[in-house]
């Protein structure tokens, strides 16, 4: 098994390539966000965010952003509210039922964004009815959209663990089934539920064609629409997407470490 293990510098130099791919696309935005005409470099644009003859231009992006973090906040529900209950209850009463579970939470990655609108543009229609056309909305078909990717993060904890050893042991002692879920079962699988929470606001905070085509302001769109008179404000806001999505993660994997340590 050790001689098929790569030694150190290939280790090494996979490392690095994978770094610089991620890296360079990263490091040239920021230069072009910090090069002036002149030749020099200036945080001149990055203090335009707060500077008060900007505040006309940035008014879609801000309008954006918080229509697709409140997005985010309501995906983030349906993902933890109705998804993780569902595959705990498919995991733990209904087996059969979970190769086809599986296919069709796994099926919306294989259709692409302008199929799915084809498809919603009629139901948005009456939920525009009944619910408004409120940016929030959106957070039913990117509800669909990060199902592939919540399930797999969730699904690996649950595979981890023994689920049904866990509910039983804790039915034996007299738990409830909400109690069952909430105080045996969540502890256990954390660390997908934040995954998988975290790849829903990436997943939000990114998507751009059910937005465009339901015809919704959100983060994306409204980076296009600015983009026609400040080239630079997308691309310092795009950067600070990303520095969040980051910080994110780190905090997710501190709660993780903080999880396994708990239970050493």
């Amino acid at each position: 098994m050790n001689s098929l293990a790569p030694s150190g510098v290939t280790r090494w130099i996979v490392g690095i390539l994978v770094g610089a791919f991620f890296a360079i696309p990263l490091i040239s935005t920021l230069l072009y966000t910090l090069r002036m005409p002149d030749g020099t470099y200036s945080l001149e644009r990055w203090a335009g965010l707060v500077d008060p003859s900007m505040t006309a231009i940035l008014r879609p992006i801000w309008t954006g952003l918080g229509n697709s973090l409140l997005l985010a906040v309501v995906t983030v529900a349906i993902v933890l509210l109705v998804l993780t209950p569902t595959m705990i209850l498919v995991n733990l009463r209904f087996e059969r039922l979970k190769p086809l579970f599986e296919f069709v939470v796994l099926l919306p990655i294989s259709i692409p964004a302008i199929v799915l609108v084809v498809g919603l543009a009629p139901i948005y229609l009456q939920v525009g009815r009944m619910l408004g056309t409120g940016a929030w909305t959106l957070a039913f078909a990117y509800g669909i959209t990060v199902l592939p990717f919540a399930y797999r993060s969730i699904q690996a904890s649950m595979d981890a663990v023994d689920l049904r050893t866990l509910a039983e042991a804790a039915r034996s002692l007299g738990a409830g089934w909400t109690a069952v879920v909430l105080k045996a079962l969540v502890p256990n699988i954390r660390q997908g539920l934040l995954a998988a929470s975290l790849i829903s606001i990436a997943v939000v905070l990114g998507e751009f064609t059910i937005a465009s085509l339901l015809n919704r302001q959100v983060f994306q769109t409204a980076m296009v629409v600015v983009q026609k008179q400040d080239p630079y404000a997308p691309a310092i806001f795009t950067l600070l997407a990303l520095l969040f999505c980051f910080l994110l993660l780190l905090v997710i994997g501190r709660a993780a470490r903080g999880t396994r340590k708990a239970r050493s």
